[in-house]
């Protein structure tokens, strides 16, 4: 239910407000302050209370493992947007741009440490965090090797968005029902509620960057086209290009992003389908999620947050 959404997304600001407040007064402290502050929708911490809670645990108890995933998502952040020299980050400066390369590089590290510290406060879920942060590192060095790669398909490319952003998604599940009393085997049955979730959020967060509405989407349609980045939709209209000997998409990825005639490359991949093949391949995720999530052996009014989390994040329009 999106009333408990937006409960246990309380709980999560509270615990992550008390728990910047006692940073000290410091500029390592004040950058990771200020990346906490931007506007987001904590939906992994929020995931890592309903976890807990399928399995009849106290979300409460779950909190520092909550913040522990939430600092970690900021990290790689952080990090993230050094590497892609990005100057916004929702809406705002980013870190390294408001302040510095070296200052946001360590201020990164500092986040990473204490999401272990957190962490480390509880022995069953440590191996797990581990293993999904490793994973989600593996995710960013395949999506940095794809830049300088012309020989990138389909499922590399899920295999990327899979390691990169959706195992994290299933880790802070799997940390919660951990949290909240479940077997390996049952967290490990709900992690991959969460993989498949997250496959699509990444399937639909393409979508939307390049054919939703810019007055909700916030920014101009088509930015990863500009950038020339592998996404599902250039991978798969490069695709269906060559099968059909059309080179528009080819033709407008050898000029420069200032001159890319976007808009062209916007008509192209609907005249091949393109966002028809996505939105179907966001559909078969999301029908394996709810699968994995109801062969996980909990109760069925427990389930109920997990499935309306689902419908939002597949159902939004931003």
């Amino acid at each position: 239910m999106s009333t408990t959404i937006e409960v246990y997304r309380g709980l999560v600001e509270e615990r992550l407000a008390d728990w910047t407040k006692a940073l000290p007064d410091d500029p390592l402290y004040h950058r990771i302050t200020y990346l906490l502050g931007l506007p987001a929708k904590r939906v992994r911490p929020v995931a890592t209370l309903m976890g807990c809670a399928l399995f009849g645990g106290d979300p409460r108890a779950a909190l520092d493992q909550a913040l522990g995933i939430e600092l970690f998502h900021n990290f790689t952040l952080m990090h993230d947007d050094i590497m892609d020299q990005a100057p916004l980050r929702r809406g705002q400066p980013t870190v390294h741009t408001k302040w510095n390369t070296a200052g946001a590089i360590l201020s990164g590290d500092a986040l990473l440490v204490k999401a272990y510290r957190l962490m480390g406060t509880h022995p069953r879920v440590l191996p797990v965090f581990s293993q999904r942060a490793l994973e989600v590192c593996e995710g960013q060095e395949m999506d940095m090797g794809f830049e300088t790669s012309d020989a990138v398909g389909v499922d590399d490319y899920l295999e990327m968005i899979r390691l990169k952003t959706a195992v994290l998604l299933a880790g802070a599940l799997e940390v919660g029902a951990l949290r909240g009393g479940a077997s390996e085997q049952d967290a490990q049955q709900l992690g991959r509620f969460g993989e498949h979730l997250g496959l699509a959020f990444q399937l639909r967060d393409d979508l939307l960057d390049a054919f939703g509405d810019p007055e909700k989407v916030g920014k101009r349609p088509g930015g990863d086209l500009r950038a020339g980045k592998k996404t599902f939709l250039l991978i798969r209209g490069l695709e269906r290009s060559r099968e059909l000997d059309r080179t528009e998409l080819q033709e407008e990825l050898m000029k420069g992003p200032e001159v890319r005639d976007v808009q062209r490359m916007l008509r192209v991949l609907e005249e091949l389908g393109v966002p028809a093949d996505t939105e179907a391949e966001v559909d078969r995720h999301h029908r394996s999620a709810i699968a994995a999530l109801d062969a996980v052996p909990a109760a069925e009014e427990n389930k109920t947050p997990l499935r309306a989390l689902a419908d939002l994040l597949l159902q939004r329009a931003h």
